[in-house]
């Protein structure tokens, strides 16, 4: 299959390499994102490879539609960037990644609590100022916290086990309730994990019915001086809402590796430029929140893994029209 492979990576280019002749591609790779004004760039081509925070939306689709593209695919686990309705009925069928190795976001996700419990990104702040007193460094130990975990999946799971090692009491919400997971937390409601849990961090895929779920009104069911860790999808989140529970000491810290306005900043270099966004640089200002820059993902084996699995999924297409990794 002739592939455009878009917004490619200077790390993915090797995996590309390596493994778009085992699967008889032949792939061009370029820069740029996959959008609406650059969907054109398909022309001539039988498939497409796009990133997880590309804009496949209803106008791009209807583009590579017309250039006779029935075939995408994601290289990356997350679908609320492809209209899928749109896919549906132009006949494109798109898939992604849906298991790529689980321990990338679940150790970034255990290095992001422990930073924030034990303060160890305020440490390094005061070290690189040659302060090396200890005010403002006190930390909590997490065997007498409670954690919270918001979507029990491949890598949720790999965070409870990786907890169930601290001693600390771990309660979990899914609406599948795993009896693996079973023994290492206790499934709750969301509303008494709201309210049980010291941290709560969140792995769930994001959908209509839970856009924003942390918000005013469940932020104000928390405890005091919550941690709230999200590496999963940022609007998960209602930023303004997390922004005034940090104001007011609600949230006692926030670790964010994913923002809900996201694309177009993560992944590229703003050192020299004013971000237009006002809700980001408020949330950087403060001094108990660790915003990165959607990375927890970011191994070598996970980039493999999504690369491979992306050509593979096209070649599925290729030879029987159909892709276990479709999105439905």
């Amino acid at each position: 299959m002739k592939v455009l492979a878009y917004q490619v990576r200077p790390d993915e280019k090797q995996y590309v390499k390596t493994y778009a002749p085992i699967y008889g591609h032949d792939v061009i790779m370029v820069s740029e994102d996959f959008s609406p004004d650059t969907a054109h760039l398909a022309e001539g081509y039988e498939g497409l490879m796009i990133q997880g925070n590309s804009k496949a939306n209803r106008k791009a689709l209807e583009t590579i539609s017309l250039l006779g593209i029935k075939y995408i695919t994601s290289r990356a686990a997350g679908t609320n960037n492809i209209d899928v309705a749109a896919c549906s009925k132009l006949g494109i069928k798109a898939a992604h990644v849906p298991a790529y190795s689980p321990n990338a976001v679940s150790e970034f996700t255990v290095g992001l609590i422990l930073t924030l419990t034990r303060r160890i990104h305020a440490a390094i702040k005061k070290a690189e100022r040659k302060d090396f007193s200890l005010r403002g460094l006190i930390g909590t130990e997490i065997r007498n916290c409670v954690l919270g975990v918001i979507g029990a999946g491949r890598i949720g799971f790999n965070v409870i086990k990786a907890f169930s090692g601290f001693g600390c009491r771990i309660i979990a919400h899914d609406i599948f309730e795993n009896e693996e997971v079973k023994k290492y937390a206790t499934f709750t409601t969301l509303e008494e994990l709201y309210s049980e849990a010291d941290i709560i961090t969140l792995h769930c895929p994001l959908f209509e019915e839970n856009y924003h779920m942390i918000n005013d009104e469940t932020i104000s069911k928390m405890k005091d001086g919550v941690i709230i860790v999200n590496a999963a999808r940022g609007a998960l989140i209602d930023s303004k809402a997390l922004i005034r529970g940090i104001k007011s000491g609600k949230i006692g810290a926030a670790a964010l590796d994913v923002y809900e306005e996201e694309v177009g900043v993560f992944h590229n270099d703003h050192s020299d430029r004013i971000l237009q966004d006002d809700i980001l640089p408020r949330l950087l200002q403060f001094p108990n929140v660790i915003v990165t820059p959607h990375c927890a993902f970011y191994t070598d084996e996970a980039v493999s893994n999504m690369v491979e699995t992306a050509l593979s999924n096209l070649k599925d297409y290729e030879l029987s029209g159909t892709c276990k990794n479709e999105i439905k």
